[in-house]
């Protein structure tokens, strides 16, 4: 089920932003990881930001969206391949009608994500939204 998160569901949110991070983000430094870790509860009030919870309420994913932009997505690491990360996908595109994400371009697990479901690049930048030099791939979802 999804629903909006609230400030309460931060800490569950924030550890599985850090366990997935560690996970499929091998490409940040230390004091990267620390620094965006650090930023996680600034980002998510600028996001509308929801949750998938299974059947017995546990917080698997998450998902913050911010206009037509998929700016965050996250699925815990034990149920990735399980459906999740499609649902709130689906849910971002066909209810909130989101149609672009921003992907590192290291992160090759995410590009095939995005990839699988129609998503196209358009461009690249060569740093992410902090200034940081990891280029991200922008894309948009085909019709």
């Amino acid at each position: 089920m999804i629903s909006l998160a609230n400030k309460k569901d931060y800490p569950v949110l924030i550890d599985i932003w850090e366990r997935v991070v560690k996970a499929t983000h091998n490409f940040l430094s230390d004091e990267d990881f620390e620094f965006y870790k650090s930023h996680i509860p600034i980002y998510f009030e600028h996001v509308s930001l929801y949750i998938y919870r299974n059947e017995e309420n546990a917080i698997k994913g998450f998902l913050g969206v911010t206009d037509d932009s998929i700016e965050m997505l996250f699925v815990e690491n034990e149920s990735r391949g399980t459906g999740v990360g499609k649902i709130l996908l689906n849910y971002a595109i066909n209810t909130l009608n989101a149609r672009r994400v921003d992907v590192n371009e290291q992160n090759t697990q995410a590009l095939n994500f995005y990839y699988h479901f129609g998503f196209k690049e358009i461009d690249r930048s060569e740093y992410d939204g902090e200034g940081k030099g990891y280029p991200v791939l922008h894309l948009l979802k085909s019709e």
